[in-house]
């Protein structure tokens, strides 16, 4: 079961007039929501941080550290920092619940079965998640739908009732790998 809401008048109940470019979406949901959104940052987002950055030098930008990322993954977020002069939020798992489940379950606990899966990705990422999108209206993900067939019905503007019913923005829902590595060009 979803936790999204998806309607087509979403947009328009919201103030947005329109089906803008990525841009304009950003940009909109910058000056409306501005200093309650932020966006939720991952590689591939280092577009959309571009474009807020380049909107607001204040955007508020977060992360979450699972405790499993690669080297490359610290690099890439500084190397953003440093460039656009931003700063990135880092949301982190409680130090509680993962040496309970690593102690109880095992460090690859994930790979047993899905309500492992399930369980540790409750721990490193949903609950620093909730943190992250505490007391914002709206949140904005790099999400598109050609990453996954999960996502091919991706829709630009949802109301995500898991986390308060806030705004959630996917500005390059219909952007293609194509798409992305034109502008990073």
């Amino acid at each position: 079961m979803s936790s999204e809401k998806k309607a087509p008048d979403i947009a328009a109940s919201t103030g947005y007039a329109g089906d803008g470019t990525a841009e304009d979406i950003v940009r909109w949901a910058m000056e409306r929501f501005h200093p309650r959104i932020a966006i939720a940052s991952s590689l591939e987002d280092s577009v959309l941080i571009h474009m807020a950055a380049s909107i607001r030098k204040d955007v508020r930008v977060f992360s979450l550290d699972t405790g499993r990322l690669p080297e490359e993954t610290y690099e890439c977020a500084e190397a953003i920092e440093e460039r656009l002069d931003i700063h990135i939020e880092w949301y982190f798992p409680r130090r509680e619940a993962v040496e309970k489940l690593e102690r109880e379950k095992g460090v690859f606990s994930f790979r047993k079965s899905l309500e492992n899966r399930r369980e540790c990705c409750y721990i490193r990422k949903v609950e620093p998640l909730k943190r992250a999108l505490q007391g914002l209206d709206a949140w904005i993900t790099g999400m598109r739908r050609d990453e996954s067939v999960t996502r091919e019905t991706l829709e630009k503007f949802t109301i995500d009732t898991a986390h308060n019913g806030i705004l959630k923005l996917n500005p390059l829902a219909d952007w293609t790998s194509r798409d992305m590595r034109a502008y990073v060009r």
